[in-house]
């Protein structure tokens, strides 16, 4: 029998297209599920059928969070898994998986008032990155070039919500203007760019105006991924590297990767590998 697949969505973008394509290409029935148009009991019973496995592809961190969770406890097969999700979603708690299993990354500090915070950067240094531990696409994200800009930010910071009051603090890594996604499939790098900044820019995020580069995938570059990926549970992930002169840093990970600017670069059919994987585990 051919296993069928479920994709959760709340914003159809070229990657859900794809994804949707890609199987529906390979004979695979397919049921793309609006979440906006949904609600779930959290029994076990009284729910559609969604499938012998399914595509968590939610942009909202939160939404994605909570349906993977009501959904593997009805004892579904989500892709990526709940454990995965959470750390993932989280810049500390990924910095803490990757120190754990030893995988190399930026000097790390947190803090939880800007008092604190300004205290923890005489010890890391200036220049520095204040990073919201949720949240995607350089939002929130701030260069400390010194403390006057530091107590500036950290004074706007203190006016949040109480998840932006919790002080991320990353060395800034002496890099070139790029920085590296590499993308894992289960036990496969299968595909990796070179994201280069845009004019006037130091954040290298697509999102942002970052250009994509095809990146060739490296013994150090296959290594650090595979490690980081199963650092955090494993899984379909975007792995962002650093190159530093002491070699490369996993600064974080990606549970719903976006992939509409590697597949173009590099020519690798990532929808289809994604595809091929939640097939295969489906029928495991």
């Amino acid at each position: 029998m051919t296993a069928s697949i479920g994709l959760l969505y709340d914003v159809i973008r070229w990657e859900e297209k794809a994804l949707i394509k890609a199987a529906k290409d390979k004979g695979i029935h397919i049921t793309p599920i609006d979440t906006d148009n949904i609600f779930l009991s959290v029994k076990t019973d009284g729910n559609p059928e969604f499938g012998d496995a399914i595509l968590q592809r939610c942009v909202s961190y939160y939404r994605a969070l909570h349906l993977t969770a009501i959904l593997q406890g009805k004892g579904k097969f989500v892709i990526n898994p709940l454990d995965v999700a959470l750390t993932c979603g989280n810049k500390l708690l990924t910095t803490l998986a990757l120190t754990n299993a030893r995988v190399p990354t930026p000097k790390t500090v947190v803090a939880f008032s800007p008092e604190s915070a300004l205290h923890a950067l005489d010890t890391v240094g200036y220049p520095a990155v204040l990073k919201p531990v949720t949240g995607s696409w350089g939002r929130l994200v701030a260069l400390l070039n010194d403390k006057e800009s530091a107590e500036a930010i950290m004074e706007d910071r203190s006016y949040m919500f109480p998840l932006y009051q919790i002080f991320y603090i990353q060395a800034k890594v002496n890099r070139p203007p790029r920085d590296i996604r590499s993308v894992v499939i289960g036990d496969k790098v299968v595909a990796a760019i070179y994201r280069y900044s845009a004019p006037g820019q130091w954040k290298t995020n697509t999102a942002l105006g970052g250009k994509a580069v095809a990146c060739p995938i490296t013994s150090e570059l296959e290594e650090a991924s595979l490690r980081a990926a199963k650092a955090v549970g494993g899984g379909v992930l975007g792995i962002d590297c650093m190159e530093s002169p002491e070699g490369l840093l996993v600064h974080e990970i990606n549970n719903t990767v976006e992939f509409k600017n590697t597949v173009p670069t590099t020519g690798v059919d990532i929808q289809g590998l994604i595809i091929d994987y939640a097939v295969n585990l489906a029928k495991c």
